[in-house]
């Protein structure tokens, strides 16, 4: 089997960042995937569950109500827990939906009460969910990539 995309970035040198990770091209319709990576995978510890879940029900529910969400196809956790996929129609660079993402985290870091999605009825693990956690990671994001401006992998 050939070796997918994603296998073939050299995760020893990922950064925290905001990276093109694929583009999907049918026709005239184009899909950039961004790999919002939260953690410096194989350095840092991945992100507990409960933030992770927190940080995807809260990210997705910015961008699908955002001035953008006609562009969002769709936005969720990475496997390995190091970060989120931002998937947008277009043929998009970070610097596109930087000032999105960072308007993202501002929501999650500035957001009290209910998480969206944390009822039994609308989430198969509805109580699996941590808000000051998920604070923590994205403000830690949002100084990293404010900072560093991580864009472009790295080998």
């Amino acid at each position: 089997m050939e070796k997918i995309e994603s296998f073939k970035i050299n995760h020893l040198n990922l950064e925290a960042g905001l990276y093109v990770s694929r583009r999907d091209i049918r026709g005239e319709c184009v899909i950039t995937t961004f790999d919002m990576r939260i953690t410096a995978p194989n350095r840092e510890p991945v992100i507990d569950m409960p933030a992770l879940h927190t940080i995807e029900h809260l990210g997705a529910t910015y961008l699908r109500n955002c001035e953008r969400k006609n562009e969002v196809v769709y936005f969720g956790p990475m496997g390995c827990r190091t970060g989120c996929y931002i998937l947008m129609f277009g043929n998009l660079a970070p610097a596109d939906i930087y000032p999105l993402v960072i308007k993202m985290c501002d929501f999650i870091i500035n957001f009290e009460g209910e998480i969206p999605g944390a009822k039994p009825e609308e989430c198969g693990n509805y109580s699996e969910q941590n808000l000051n956690m998920a604070k923590y990671y994205i403000k830690k994001y949002k100084h990293d990539l404010q900072t560093f401006k991580n864009f472009e992998y790295k080998d």
